[in-house]
């Protein structure tokens, strides 16, 4: 057909123009090489297993670029559908194939879709390798990376079990081909799967130990390199040691990752500056006008820069580097993908320090972190075109999960920012960053609609602080609605009991034991010792408030002892010190009194904690009073004045501001998720629902919803951006 020689040479012509675009890095002219390439008249042209390449790479770089979910997904499909008859297409063709396609479907909240592609997939890796078309390390290498997915896609579908064991026989096959990397990566994500559920105390406790052991067993040279992993096993360790409240063995975890991102942010410095630098090289080496002594060092030049580049990089070859460039990758090809994006891990550790800093009242050191954390999340926001104006209905599907990560983040720092500036007595700080939270709900309630039952228990913080009694336990019982996760359920209870006692009458004080009572008899069936120690704190209270100060002060002591010891929160054991001081003062021991008001004002002074420096100084006056020490009591009387004034003065402030009576008035947030994302949002992967108060859910570390677990953010919703090289 002579007709067809042109149009064949033309097809051809674009898909090496496409070619070369792709070596130059030019992402755009590489896609518009291939959609021309594929549409008429030049697409009827190209051979079929040309043609099935050509999607693949199309969709690979639409992948990468987080657009056009929609024509990446029928870019493959059409691609299988040509592969499939053909006898002579590369098995690991159609295993790509059928890869890029279930992150697809993953990644479109398709995950009937999903498994079936991937269980195609193995079906299809079973006949290769049983029919000696794939050899035994390449089939290893394909089951891991199917396994991986799968267990991925079973996860969002609620069956842990399943994924569990779709994990084992990953594991399996990462034993069989001999690879700490592979086996450590299953390893992980097998605990990041125990940690969603967290089923079996145990259990959970047999998978970090494995997750350390193998850890340690690595060389010096496969720490360094396997930096994804450093990342990903350090998190994973640190969210069980803050649900285990161990806060001092969490804290070791996050000074490591701080010192490696420090390390790792030069790296990608340098990175970045080498790959600028190469780009230039091979732009100048593409003119044809360049002589021959030019060309040489240019080409001296280029080698010099690619062999920089892979060594700083740590992978095996050139094109990896250029492919994956400075991303925290977990595992090897062609499971090259990454957890969670390299900023997303760095503010990540911003948070961990705010998180293991703030009880110890290290404030300013969480004040910088939550800035610089809030600074790069509101770049990455805008990068997605989240600016102001801009709710979850102008978001394309691409960037909803890159978003919902962001948004989290974002959340979850302004909480940490709410809870210090409280505890400072900065009511006006608070309240703008509470405002803030509120805000951004109001404008993604799809997204962030697990952050309600947070939000509504700050704002029962707040009002509390600034002394509306009847306002904070109105919010604490409507967060108490809107979640399932047991213990930020029992908190709730606490919190509200607390603000009932506060109201001071006797209806009040009954309404909070009966908050407190059933709280007080399940306190030890949690995880860790926070809740525990907060309900016998509230459980001494209400003793004292039965005029029943011995057994309030056995009580206390017991939980003073778990709080120091275990939790390092020196705002609670501040407040367990003032009880006890007051205690002991009523029952007449002024000597103990003296000593533990003494330590209790040094903590709250610590903590910029003006209302519990006021409490401690009047309990300081009574006790001057019954040793009939006067100028000690007049001075300390006076010490308390100013202090009630600049508290006064403070409170006066936050009370004259607009939002402050929108933050406490008795009346949920109104914001209504939009029908049409919210069952897209609900399956999605990765998008989580923040319903733990010490675990951050945006990495994926979501609670049990009723019918579902979360999807596991891991290795397959972390090749939503990944492209992968088609040969």
């Amino acid at each position: 057909m002579p007709s067809a020689g042109p149009s064949m040479s033309a097809a051809d012509g674009l898909l090496a123009l496409a070619e070369e675009a792709e070596r130059r890095r030019d992402f755009s002219t590489a896609t518009s090489c291939l959609e021309s390439a594929l549409s008429p008249p030049h697409a009827a042209s190209l051979l079929p297993l040309a043609e099935a390449r050509a999607r693949m790479r199309l969709a690979g770089l639409l992948l990468a670029r987080n657009k056009g979910l929609a024509n990446a997904k029928a870019h493959l499909e059409r691609a299988l559908l040509v592969l499939n008859p053909l006898p002579s297409a590369p098995p690991r063709l159609k295993l790509l194939a059928h890869s890029l396609l279930a992150n697809v479907y993953g990644l479109l909240g398709a995950v009937p879709s999903q498994k079936h592609a991937l269980r195609r997939g193995l079906t299809l890796l079973a006949s290769a390798s049983a029919s000696g078309l794939l050899p035994s390390g390449p089939a290893l290498l394909w089951t891991s990376n199917f396994q991986a997915q799968l267990a991925s896609a079973l996860v969002a579908d609620g069956d842990a079990a399943s994924a569990l064991s779709t994990l084992s026989a990953g594991a399996a096959a990462a034993a069989d081909l001999e690879s700490p990397q592979l086996d450590l990566f299953f390893a992980a994500t097998a605990l990041h799967v125990h940690l969603l559920c967290w089923e079996d105390n145990a259990a959970v406790e047999d998978a970090v130990a494995r997750v350390s052991r193998l850890w340690d067993a690595l060389t010096a040279e496969q720490k360094e390199h396997w930096v994804g992993l450093f990342f990903y096993t350090e998190l994973l360790q640190t969210f069980y040691l803050l649900r285990i409240c161990d806060y001092k063995a969490a804290s070791k975890h996050v000074e490591r990752m701080d010192i490696a991102v420090k390390n790792e942010m030069e790296r990608g410095r340098r990175i970045k500056e080498l790959g600028t630098e190469l780009s230039a090289v091979e732009g100048t080496l593409a003119q044809t006008m360049l002589k021959e002594r030019e060309r040489v060092a240019l080409a001296h030049k280029q080698g010099q820069l690619r062999a920089q580049l892979q060594a700083l990089c740590g992978y095996d070859t050139l094109n990896d580097v250029l492919d994956y460039g400075d991303k925290l990758l977990l595992a090897p090809p062609p499971m090259h993908g990454e957890w969670l994006p390299r900023t997303a891990v760095f503010v990540l550790v911003d948070l961990m320090v705010v998180m293991v800093s703030r009880p110890k009242g290290i404030f300013k050191e969480c004040g910088k972190r939550i800035h610089s954390g809030l600074q790069l999340i509101h770049e990455e926001l805008s990068k997605l075109g989240i600016v102001d104006g801009v709710t979850e209905g102008d978001l394309e599907h691409s960037t909803m999960w890159t978003a919902g990560l962001y948004l989290m983040l974002l959340l979850q720092f302004l909480e940490n920012n709410v809870a210090v500036e409280l505890t400072r007595s900065e009511f006006v700080e608070a309240q703008e960053a509470l405002a803030q939270m509120k805000n951004w709900f109001t404008r993604f309630p799809t997204i962030l609609q697990g952050c309600e039952s947070t939000i509504e228990m700050l704002r029962g913080q707040y009002a509390h602080s600034v002394g509306c009694f009847d306002e904070a336990a109105f919010h604490f019982l409507e967060a108490l609605k809107l979640t399932e996760n047991k213990s930020m359920q029992s908190m709730c209870q606490v919190y509200a009991a607390v603000s009932y006692i506060c109201k001071g009458d006797a209806e009040s004080s009954s309404e909070a034991l009966e908050l407190i009572g059933p709280a007080y008899r399940t306190m030890d069936s949690f995880v860790g010792v926070r809740e525990k120690t907060c309900i016998i704190f509230v459980y001494g209270l209400l003793l004292m408030r039965q005029h029943n100060p011995q057994e309030a002060r056995v009580r206390l002591a017991s939980g003073l002892r778990i709080a120091h010891q275990q939790l390092d929160n020196i705002q609670l054991v501040s407040q367990y010190l003032t009880i006890l001081g007051t205690l002991a003062l009523q029952l007449h021991d002024t000597g103990q009194a003296r000593e533990i008001l003494k330590s209790s004002l040094t903590l709250a002074k610590t903590l910029y904690d003006i209302p519990t420096q006021i409490w401690i100084l009047s309990v300081f006056t009574e006790l001057y009073r019954e040793l009939e020490e006067k100028e000690n009591e007049m001075e300390n009387s006076e010490y308390v004045s100013k202090k009630e004034i600049e508290l006064q003065r403070r409170l006066a402030e936050a009370r004259s501001r607009a939002c402050h009576q929108e933050l406490v008035e008795k009346v949920r947030i109104e914001a209504e998720p939009l029908h049409d994302l919210f069952q897209k949002h609900n399956d999605m992967s990765g998008l989580p629902v923040n319903d733990d108060l010490d675990i951050p859910e945006s990495v994926g570390l979501s609670t049990p919803q009723p019918s579902s677990v979360k999807r596991l953010v891991d290795s397959s919703s972390v090749r939503r951006s990944t492209r992968r090289r088609v040969s």
